[in-house]
């Protein structure tokens, strides 16, 4: 009778119970303690109970193999061989086909050496499961390891009539060798090769090189050379393998017959497919460097090459890196029109994409042509007409490429035709006006000293691109150089009022160090401050001050560090303060080199103080991202221009009276120490 039908303060599932349960098998259980035998009552009780425990399992599961071989083994411990033979008989009643059964059954017989017995569970073993190898190799151990080589053979022989696979006959070959049994081990290669012959059991060539190796290495050479030549006709040229040809060729090789191994190379060669043969080209290339002359050598590479290029060119004719390759081949090796003939195949796999990205390594194809037709063939009348097919080719209204035009040019100079490279340069130019062809053609034109073309080709170029910096800074140097020097500086003055210009600095600094040149020196304070008025650049005003500097009149000191006030207080309203700071630096420099006490003292009155401050973050969805820290700079000039700066010091300075006040309240005998000294 329940009195309290409360439930419980502490609830159990049903899932803790079955954990707690498995936790308590994978317990380890202590041991259980160790038994002392001492008469023969105990020990047969003993028996009886173990016995009993494993009748029990078996009879439990009967069909658990490792149940019936603990139990004989058990046996076996206590050298109760009968009782262990009828347990292993019992077992294999319930499973004949368990292969361990069978192995420990006959490796317990051994063991005892019990030796007939052993010889009829094997027998038994290899005629209930004459698959199993196992069986054979161990019976035929066995009986080699008690010197009986006739029994073994009888098994071995026993062994073949079930065509068993390779390993099994060269294990059969190798126990006769193992006897001296040359002409037995023959046989058995014999009778191997016959069941590859009808039955097709293992048709495979590395069963035929064995078999002639074997041949080989006890001498019989004509017999070796025999199976070779059976193992070429039996696979006929339906089941050509290289792998046949190479050992058939090196057998010969080592038997010197040079001639033979070339014969059955190049037999091969011509009847296997190529990309099924590259062992057999290595070793033919290796053959040849060995006992071949230089010329047959290069033929085997350069064919071997050229089919390569082949397959690749077929796979993919817009393949231009493969064209290359292929062409440089046949260049060093072919005569004039079969190289021609490869080239005209190159070209004619024109890019199906009218952009100038997919015609960069095509173009190349044209220009390797012309070069060779020039170069290797002397033939200028046909580089002419591929040069002028490519140009006809190129579509001029989308694109063009410089260098075939001044390629062309150059070739025509070359052969002394002026005229018709100053007629193409000019088309060029006409057709697709581009940077390069203006430079390469005014270079042509400096090379022959016909300053005049220059000139108008400078024009031309100045018309097409006003922007370009470095063909203004080119033109006015050609002038200086012809000793024109109002043109140049006429050039220059174009130039800096043209209104977009792609490096305007380079420009300005070359008439600047022109006029320095020409020891203008009003003219380049001019050309400064024209240059101040579009930009005030730290790098412009330092560049100004230096120059008075090293313009080596008396007044150079003054002047400079008249730029150097003017530049500073150009600069007070920059929000650049590190181009401020690089400013002060740089006239501070100049004061430690050239000035004295006092403007040394002033220019360290001007130079600011680095502060460390903080700054909030915001992310791009305007979202707060943090603080940084960064560095500032507080110029003395803006602190005495600005109230609250001045403020924000004498705030500071309150602070720090305010700490040392308590620090003296702090320590009072300091006080006292103090006013007695």
């Amino acid at each position: 009778q329940v009195k309290n039908k409360a439930p419980a303060e502490v609830q159990i599932t049903a899932e803790q119970l079955l954990r707690e349960a498995k936790e308590r098998e994978l317990e380890l259980l202590p041991p259980p303690p160790q038994q002392k035998i001492t008469d023969v009552e105990e020990l047969n009780d003993y028996k009886l109970r173990k016995r009993k425990t494993f009748e029990d399992n078996i009879r439990k599961n009967r069909t658990v193999i490792s149940n019936w071989i603990k139990y004989a083994q058990w046996e076996e411990s206590l050298k109760e061989i009968q009782r262990a033979r009828s347990i292993y008989e019992r077992a294999l009643d319930v499973d004949y086909r368990n292969v361990t059964l069978w192995l420990k059954y006959a490796e317990m017989e051994m063991k005892n050496r019990q030796i007939n017995h052993a010889r009829n569970i094997w027998d038994r073993a290899i005629t209930t499961l004459p698959r199993v190898n196992q069986f054979w190799y161990k019976y035929t151990y066995m009986e080699e390891m008690l010197g009986n080589v006739a029994g073994s053979r009888q098994v071995f022989e026993r062994w073949m009539e079930w065509q068993p696979e390779e390993q099994a006959w060269h294990s059969y070959i190798n126990f006769e060798l193992r006897y001296k049994e040359v002409d037995r081990a023959r046989t058995i290669y014999e009778r191997y090769i016959l069941f590859t012959l009808l039955v097709i059991v293992h048709p495979d060539v590395k069963n035929w090189i064995k078999y002639a190796r074997f041949e080989e290495k006890h001498s019989y050479f004509a017999h070796a050379r025999k199976v070779y030549e059976r193992a070429v006709e039996f696979f006929g040229e339906e089941h050509m393998d290289e792998h046949l040809y190479v050992a058939f060729a090196k057998f010969e090789e080592n038997q010197k017959e040079f001639e033979r191994v070339r014969v059955i190379y190049k037999y091969a060669l011509d009847r296997i497919p190529k990309q099924e043969a590259q062992n057999l080209f290595k070793n033919y290339t290796i053959f040849e460097k060995k006992f071949g002359d230089r010329r047959g050598i290069e033929d085997i590479i350069v064919s071997k090459r050229r089919f390569q290029y082949e397959e690749e060119v077929k796979a993919n004719p817009h393949n231009y890196d493969a064209w290359f390759d292929y062409l440089r081949l046949v260049e060093s090796d072919a005569d004039a029109e079969t190289v021609r003939e490869v080239y005209e195949r190159a070209i004619a796999n024109v890019p199906p994409i009218q952009e100038k990205r997919h015609w960069k390594r095509y173009i190349y194809l044209w220009i390797n042509y012309a070069l060779y037709e020039e170069l290797e063939a002397k033939a200028s009348k046909r580089t002419r007409q591929v040069y002028q097919a490519c140009i006809e080719l190129i579509p001029h209204k989308k694109f063009t490429f410089a260098k075939i035009w001044l390629l062309y040019a150059q070739f025509e100079i070359r052969q002394k035709n002026l005229p018709l490279a100053r007629r193409a340069l000019g088309t060029s130019i006409g057709k697709c006006p581009k940077n390069k062809l203006f430079k390469g053609y005014i270079e042509l034109e400096l090379q022959l000293r016909e300053f005049d073309r220059c000139r108008k080709l400078y024009e031309k170029f100045l018309e097409f691109a006003p922007e370009n910096c470095t063909s203004w800074i080119k033109f006015a140097e050609l002038e200086t150089i012809l000793g024109d020097i109002d043109r140049a500086r006429a050039i220059y003055e174009l130039a800096i009022g043209q209104p977009r210009l792609d490096m305007p600095e380079v420009l300005w600094k070359s008439y600047i160090d022109f006029e320095i040149e020409q020891e203008e020196y009003e003219k380049t304070r001019n050309l400064y401050r024209r240059l101040l008025q579009r930009t005030q650049h730290v790098k412009v005003w330092i560049s100004f001050a230096q120059f008075e500097l090293s313009a080596g009149r008396e007044e150079s000191l003054s002047r400079c560090r008249q730029i150097y006030e003017e530049a500073n207080k150009a600069m007070r309203n920059c929000e650049e303060k590190e181009e401020r700071v690089m400013l002060l630096e740089s006239w501070r420099n100049f004061e430690e080199e050239f000035g004295t006490d006092t403007t040394k003292e002033r220019i360290d009155k001007l130079m600011p103080e680095k502060i460390k401050k903080r700054r909030k973050l915001q992310a791009e969805d305007g979202s707060d991202a943090g603080w940084e820290e960064y560095y500032d700079y507080i110029f003395p000039e803006d602190t005495a221009n600005q109230p609250n700066l001045k403020l924000l010091a004498m705030a500071k300075l309150w602070k720090k009276q305010q700490q040392e006040s308590e620090a003296a309240e702090m320590d009072p005998d300091k006080d006292i120490d103090e006013s007695q000294s």
